[in-house]
């Protein structure tokens, strides 16, 4: 199959390039650097810096058969200081790519959208039929353009998948290249937990102690960005059996939470690194975020029964690649006395 991978040089999106190829899959990354890196495209796959809006040509030339669809503005709170730039970039420029879809015959897209489009869920694990009331523009122009999918399907028969998760970590680590996370602005706890046991911070600030969860620290769900990679390209193949184009059947629109069922508290990840990089990592108890819920977690029963597909990988798992990434971008944290003076 012939795969467009938008948003490919990123995280999330050049490990599943990176799948996609060892899956035997002929891919192309159409990626504008504003977060990515070039050297993220795995080798194998030809790349096209572009952005999603400038996708025409590149889905005129290659006779794709199916677009995986990264490519977004993700910072949460950037999104509500900015949130123009979310709408036009994630909600306008998906428009423009599925038009470019629509014109070049290329009906099949798996989505990666975000559980952030339920908000504060009234009941956990979340499910699909959960109520979506985003509260902040990332998670609201995610949900727009799952509407988007619901609308092309039944208009123009396109056969897509929107994936809704959380909380991504981990690496592929592979003798032939490691691919992880590298954020100019990094906001997620286990990098920056990772940090701290690294020595670059001082310590990492635990927002919220007295949440009513066993230990007292706000609850997440986590999965490993290779079982993530897996559920995307189950994803992929389950749209490929779908009809789709001008002479195919009626189009569909699955959504489907990835998640882990249980998830993980702010003190058990720190533990996690603690245990894992064998280094002090400090830790401040802190106030409560506004708004945050104690817990987020997403059911993964939808996903196991229409994809087949579980997360196989457990949080100290996802501690250990990320740390191993971590130590190939900063050789010197090799240090084997693990004091954390680096």
């Amino acid at each position: 199959m012939r795969v467009l991978v938008t948003g490919g040089a990123g995280y999330i999106g050049s490990v599943v390039t990176a799948e996609l190829l060892e899956a035997g899959h002929q891919v192309t990354v159409l990626d504008d650097l504003s977060t990515g890196h070039a050297d993220a495209v795995p080798a194998g796959a030809d790349f096209v810096q572009a952005s999603i809006t400038e996708a025409d040509p590149v889905l005129a030339a290659g006779r794709f058969d199916a677009v995986v669809h990264f490519a977004a503005k993700s910072l949460v709170p950037e999104s509500m200081t900015a949130p123009q730039l979310y709408w036009q970039n994630n909600t306008v420029g998906s428009l423009a790519l599925l038009e470019s879809m629509r014109r070049h015959d290329v009906r099949r897209i798996v989505f990666s959208s975000t559980a952030a489009t339920y908000g504060e869920p009234d009941t956990v694990p979340i499910l699909e039929s959960s109520p979506t009331r985003p509260t902040n523009p990332y998670g609201a122009s995610k949900l727009a353009v799952d509407h988007l999918l619901t609308s092309y399907a039944r208009a123009h028969r396109f056969s897509a998948v929107s994936l809704r998760y959380f909380n991504v970590a981990g690496a592929r680590i592979t003798p032939q290249g490691s691919l992880g996370e590298r954020h100019a602005t990094e906001t997620h706890l286990i990098p920056i937990a990772l940090q701290v046991a690294a020595g670059q911070r001082e310590q990492l600030l635990v927002n919220g102690v007295h949440y009513p969860t066993a230990d007292g620290s706000c609850v997440r769900d986590y999965i490993h960005v290779l079982d993530l990679a897996d559920a995307h390209l189950r994803a992929l193949e389950l749209a490929s059996r779908e009809p789709a184009g001008d002479g195919g059947g009626g189009g569909s629109h699955l959504i489907c939470n990835l998640g882990s069922g249980s998830g993980s508290s702010v003190r058990e990840v720190i533990e996690s690194v603690r245990r894992i990089t064998g280094r002090p990592t400090p830790a401040v108890d802190a106030p409560n975020r506004p708004g945050d819920p104690a817990v987020l977690i997403a059911s993964n029963d939808k996903a196991a029964a229409v994809l087949g597909w579980r997360p196989t990988r457990d949080l100290d798992q996802m501690v250990s690649d990320a740390w191993d990434f971590f130590q190939q971008l900063r050789p010197e944290l090799t240090d084997p006395r693990g004091d954390g003076d680096v």
